[in-house]
């Protein structure tokens, strides 16, 4: 039997490795940063999506000799003038706190009437320090009043897409698989890896 290509994520998030294997299938084996314990981390300086997930994908991808996928992904709020954007994980004062994040969020949006946003999410690809590619997706929609749901992680159960009355977090993974930005930047991924030879 033909052993399956490696793909590594330049991550140590456990949400988002499992949101990626659920969308890659068998394809790949998928793996992420905790399974190579000498990787350092990343410090994420860029001022865009495109910038941040470079710096993974190109950091980690000179450590090990597999091709490595990196993606940085946030919320852009209109009424927020973008933000919280690229720093949506650490938007509430601490890094990787979603509820200290929604927190700050839900008291800015407070009466305010311009309730639009979207998700994004820019992957790269990288193999030994240089990018094959990178990708990008999004997903529209708007902000409840108030958290709803269980489910998935982040902003979640705040964000109602587009075409939806539930949050994300309402919907579940199997319906936020399908529809979610990293699903449409990952589309695009699947697509140029499968074309490779």
């Amino acid at each position: 039997m033909k052993q399956r290509p490696r793909l590594i994520l330049a991550t140590r998030n456990a949400h988002k490795t499992e949101e990626i294997r659920a969308m890659i299938g068998d394809r790949y084996e998928v793996m992420d940063a905790t399974a190579f314990p000498h990787l350092p981390e990343i410090e994420e300086t860029g001022t865009t999506f495109l910038e941040n997930a470079r710096l993974k994908a190109e950091g980690i991808s000179r450590l090990v000799e597999d091709v490595v996928l990196s993606d940085d992904s946030g919320l852009e709020v209109d009424a927020l003038a973008g933000a919280p954007g690229v720093w949506s994980s650490s938007y509430g004062g601490e890094e990787g706190n979603h509820a200290k994040n929604n927190q700050r969020l839900m008291h800015e949006m407070l009466d305010q009437p311009l309730r639009t946003a979207r998700f994004r999410c820019t992957m790269v690809l990288a193999k030994a320090g240089r990018e094959l590619a990178h990708f990008s997706g999004t997903v529209e929609g708007r902000l409840a009043n108030s958290l709803s749901g269980t489910g998935g992680f982040g902003y979640d159960p705040l964000f109602i897409p587009d075409g939806y009355e539930q949050t994300f977090a309402e919907l579940g993974a199997e319906v936020k698989n399908t529809l979610s930005h990293r699903a449409r930047a990952l589309g695009q991924v699947m697509d140029y890896l499968f074309k490779q030879p």
